[in-house]
């Protein structure tokens, strides 16, 4: 009985790695729009124990975003960047990836003089922050800053 059961498994392991598709299916979205909807040679996705690339078959993950790119690839020359500012992220076993950002938008769209005058300002309020809250808050807004910075500078 055991071995029947045994055998049984392997075999529907078998055929679901037979089955696994070429490419993963990606859904950038954002509370406005959707971003990014298609099939995609790899995803890289900024979670908040680090940054991890998505293939087909890749195991199941739920993670949160921290402020990062995006960054998914049609082909190994060809990927297209975007800035999300926090999230979560849900990988799922069919190979399909649904990235929901409360904010997200093309690096190549991002102002560089916005992101650095947003930055000086985010940096003066962690310094002038007067209660708990204020400092949380100020914080927040450094580490996105920070984040977008280096996103425009390796862009």
């Amino acid at each position: 009985m055991f071995l029947r059961q045994s055998a049984g498994r392997v075999l529907r392991k078998a055929a679901e790695a037979a089955a696994m598709p070429a490419r993963v299916t990606v859904s950038l979205l954002s509370p406005h729009e959707t971003l990014v909807s298609g099939e995609f040679e790899s995803v890289t996705i900024p979670g908040s124990a680090g940054d991890f690339g998505v293939l087909p078959g890749h195991v199941p993950v739920v993670a949160e975003l921290k402020p990062g790119i995006v960054s998914v690839k049609s082909s190994e020359k060809d990927a297209e960047n975007f800035f999300v500012s926090s999230g979560f992220a849900f990988v799922n076993a069919d190979s399909t990836a649904d990235i929901c950002a409360l904010e997200a938008v093309k690096v190549s769209e991002l102002d560089v003089d916005a992101v650095r005058k947003g930055l000086e300002q985010a940096k003066a309020d962690a310094n002038s922050a007067a209660d708990d809250d204020a400092k949380a808050a100020a914080q927040v807004a450094l580490e996105v800053f920070e984040a977008m910075d280096a996103a425009v500078k390796a862009n």
